[in-house]
């Protein structure tokens, strides 16, 4: 019996003189230092490649002879010399802190249920994790204090099986963590060190697990040790559960279990980051935390929580909200309100729109942004459509006042370049190019790489990406039982020369996968050109309960068998990090179809401008704030449709025209080298003006700028002395909710005409009725802008009023506003809460704002 089981583990052992690898192999810093992999690689490139990149594997099963030979190799010592000195380095470097306004002591920490941190690393399921891993691996770039936690998934990503109708079957690889660059945590007895969860009756005995990001360290969480039952050892077999019950088992451990790991390891945040809703329950352990250690109420923790808490939403789409049937959250925490002090129904109304409303679901989206003070969307126009989403939780505001603020998301470069591009880049870009991506300067010397250089780079990638698509095609045919004849053509399909267009990313029908497909006739004219021949690559997971995507799939899986597209246009199973790899960096065009405005930002066709692919979209995600005519292509307008079909329709025939008339001409448009000069200034174009703003350095000093530094700055403040500011805040608060009923608007009036010219003033007055306020405890705001053709204020804009005399609590108010601009305005009168502490999610609690 397991009970009964005595344990004990064997490591690889290295010999001393090649001490280094071992360090570099359990920091994920190789996975994006090319000098680093290539070391590994040279070890056993078969192995390399076996091993999915991993290199603490690859040192296990390294032959013996073959440690020997490389022990002896002076060329390969002095390599491990170079690469481990740049590595210690990098680690050495200046803080953060040391050159921006964070306090030194600051630490801030990254929740995320997933991980997409590299290739022997699966703890993830689409964009979602790639953009966490991202935003780790810059933080270590830019050695930001950060620290990241999500769970440890006994099976990561399912791997993904095609059968010969396109039926997608899912298969859950079993992970060996004593084989991956991760190490447990040890407590000072130097035992794993544990933590204890509550799980409604039961208690979850959980481990720590350790990866290094560079300079951030993650921490995962596993609950599938001999210490649980099975059902607890469940909860961290794999991501996402279907089971509702089991879901919420996951929520609970990541957010609570997190902060208490955190805790157990000796780390205090400052500031914390929920990516997404899922891990939302960390606010209310960190509450708890302050309730238990301070010996202050619900509300004051609630406001100091607030005051340092971020939320980063990533979804335009309601089916991927997450909620919970409010029963499961009465069962899960009747046990933990105690130590917060409130009763149950305040617990539900943190997690609804409506409160009060006992229909209503327990939301964690809704969880997260009432437990946070700081809210962003991860781009402009998911900004836009977050905001008319959530616009319930601030109904007394105008949709476009709603305190979600946008920050675009990026990508790490150099994690997803290729090998060709970097060297290209380090000697055209400047050697140090890749600590500075987000530098416009930088990237405008892109101006100056030969256009001999860029365009051998790219045939050289989709090269590499034609063999590889025959390779996995080839594998596909033999996996299912395929004739000798099917294997042959497998190996024939695709032309390394010609234009290839690339579609890769979650399968999902908003995604619109089969867009490009929508008159099947014109496609085959398209592909088939004999003078100028086009590819299609498609790749792409469906969710496992998608049943829609899957349809999706089996539709193209069948296209792709006719004749006419045989060769030419190919789907690719199993679409995974070393494929999405290959895919960016041979792409000629990056293909994106979202329905618009489903997309809340993408990333994928970042990565591919990166290596010099054209991106072609609808007008969604990041490329509504990114599209030029001169950088790529816009699919359609910017319109949104109420009828998709007809969406649809108008749209692949702009795509098909684009293709048509603009981007296959551009493409076999040579000179007499034989390069197309016109393609290669679009490729330059795009990398100049796209790759300094789409990046995730760019994205972490937005962070730091306009929310971390903030969150700290706020949270200090309310934490000083014992707490006494967030005790003062929170009375505030109660006598703002008690009298806000009585404040009103008595009258308005404006001294002067009706019409002035420019440079003139407008004089304004508000008489206001406070009550027992006082003014100091509001804001008074002249709210004006130009009206837009249906009377609504356009480009508004706040001018503060000021107290000027009283009599019985009326005040009278009085602003005067300069006229800098012709045209038709508008304005009216705003009073809200003014607080030194106060922010303007605050509202979400209850703070209304009066219009008059």
């Amino acid at each position: 019996m397991e009970g009964n089981t005595h344990f004990f583990t064997v490591f690889a052992k290295i010999p001393e003189r090649l001490k280094p690898l071992e360090q570099l192999a359990y920091n994920l810093w190789f996975s994006w230092n090319v000098e680093a992999a290539e070391l590994f690689q040279r070890l056993d490139p078969y192995l390399w490649d076996e091993t999915r990149h991993n290199p603490v594997l690859l040192l296990s099963r390294l032959n013996p002879d073959r440690m020997d030979e490389v022990e002896s190799d002076g060329a390969f010592l002095a390599s491990m010399e170079r690469v481990y000195e740049d590595f210690k380095g990098y680690l050495a470097r200046p803080h953060f802190t040391d050159y921006h306004p964070l306090r030194p002591k600051s630490l801030i920490a990254y929740f995320s249920a997933e991980y997409g941190l590299t290739d022997c690393l699966p703890f993830f399921h689409g964009g979602l994790g790639v953009l966490a891993a991202d935003h780790l691996k810059s933080a270590s770039d830019l050695n930001l204090p950060m620290v990241g936690i999500g769970l440890l998934y006994q099976y990561g990503a399912f791997r993904q099986v095609l059968t010969f109708e396109g039926e997608q079957r899912e298969v859950l690889p079993e992970i060996d963590f004593y084989h991956m660059p991760l190490r447990l945590e040890k407590g000072p007895d130097g035992m794993p060190l544990t933590i204890e969860v509550e799980l409604n009756d039961e208690k979850a005995v959980v481990q720590i697990w350790r990866v290094d990001v560079g300079r951030v360290p993650l921490y995962l969480l596993d609950t599938n040790i001999p210490q649980n039952p099975p059902y607890i050892r469940q909860i961290t077999i794999r991501l996402y559960a279907d089971e509702r019950d089991m879901r919420l088992k996951q929520e609970i451990l990541l957010g609570i279990g997190g902060v208490r790991a955190l805790r157990a390891l000796g780390l205090n945040p400052t500031i914390y980051h929920i990516n997404e809703g899922h891990p939302a329950f960390a606010g209310l352990e960190h509450i708890r935390l302050l309730q238990e250690e301070e010996g202050v109420s619900f509300d004051v923790a609630l406001l100091t929580v607030m005051a340092g808490t971020c939320f980063t939403t990533h979804t335009s789409v309601p089916a991927g909200i997450e909620v919970f049937d409010p029963r499961l959250i009465k069962g899960y925490f009747a046990h933990y309100l105690p130590a917060l002090d409130i009763p149950i129904n305040t617990l539900l109304g943190l997690g609804r729109r409506e409160p009060g409303n006992a229909s209503e679901p327990f939301c964690m989206n809704i969880l997260a942004m009432k437990l946070s003070g700081h809210i962003n969307a991860v781009s402009q126009l998911h900004q836009r459509v977050s905001q008319k989403l959530w616009h319930q939780l601030w109904p007394a505001i105008p949709v476009e006042d709603v305190p979600i603020k946008s920050v675009t998301n990026g990508i790490h470069i150099p994690s997803w370049i290729s090998p060709d591009a970097s060297s290209l880049y380090s000697q055209y870009l400047g050697p140090h190019w890749s600590e500075d991506p987000d530098n416009v300067k930088v990237w405008k010397r892109a101006a100056k790489i030969p256009d001999e250089g860029l365009w051998g780079v790219k045939e050289r990638r989709r090269f590499n990406l034609i063999s590889f698509c025959r390779r996995r095609l080839r594998e596909q045919c033999i996996r299912r039982g395929a004739s000798a004849v099917e294997i042959a053509q497998a190996e024939e399909v695709l032309n390394p020369d010609a234009l290839t267009i690339v579609w890769a990313r979650r399968m999902a029908s908003y995604k619109r996968p089969t867009l490009l497909f929508k008159d099947p006739d014109r496609l085959a004219q398209i592909v088939n050109h004999p003078a100028r021949p086009t590819q299609v690559i498609i790749a792409g997971k469906a969710h496992q309960g998608d049943d829609l995507a899957k349809k999706l799939i089996r539709e193209i899986i069948a296209l792709t068998r006719e004749e006419r597209f045989r060769r030419h246009v190919v789907f690719i199973e199993d679409y995974d990090l070393e494929m999405a790899r290959y895919l960016v960096e041979g792409a000629d065009v990056w293909l994106s179809t979202p329905r618009r405005p489903n997309e809340a930002c993408g990333t994928s066709g970042m990565k591919a401008v990166a290596n010099g692919a054209l991106h072609m979209s609808t007008s969604d995600g990041w490329w509504a704030e990114a599209y030029q005519p001169e950088v790529g292509w816009l699919i359609g307008s910017d319109k949104d449709y109420d009828d998709i079909n007809y969406q649809d329709e108008i749209e692949s025939k702009s795509l098909y025209s684009f293709l048509e008339r603009d981007t296959i001409p551009l493409f076999y448009d040579r000179g007499l080298n034989g390069l197309p000069r016109n393609w290669i200034k679009k490729m330059k174009t795009s990398m100049i003006s796209l790759c300094p703003r789409f990046n995730t350095h760019r994205m972490l000093e937005e962070y730091a700028e306009w929310f971390y530094r903030p969150a700290q700055t706020y949270t200090e403040g309310l934490s000083a002395q014992h707490m006494t500011e967030a005790k003062a805040l929170a009375e505030w608060y109660r006598k703002i909710e008690a009298n806000w009923a009585n404040v009103s608007i008595v009258d308005v009036k404006q001294e002067g005409p009706a019409e002035l010219a420019i440079g003139e003033k407008l004089k304004i007055t508000a008489l206001v009725h406070l009550g027992e306020l006082m003014p100091e405890d509001v804001k008074v705001e002249v709210y004006y802008g130009q009206l837009d053709p249906e009377g609504r204020l356009d480009n508004r804009r706040l001018l503060l009023m000021e107290p000027v005399q009283s009599e019985n609590g009326v005040y009278l108010f009085r602003s005067t506003l300069l006229c800098r601009q012709t045209g038709k305005f508008g304005y009216h009168i705003r009073i809200s809460p003014h607080h030194s502490h106060l922010m303007s999610s605050h509202y979400s609690q209850g703070l209304l704002v009066t219009w008059g």
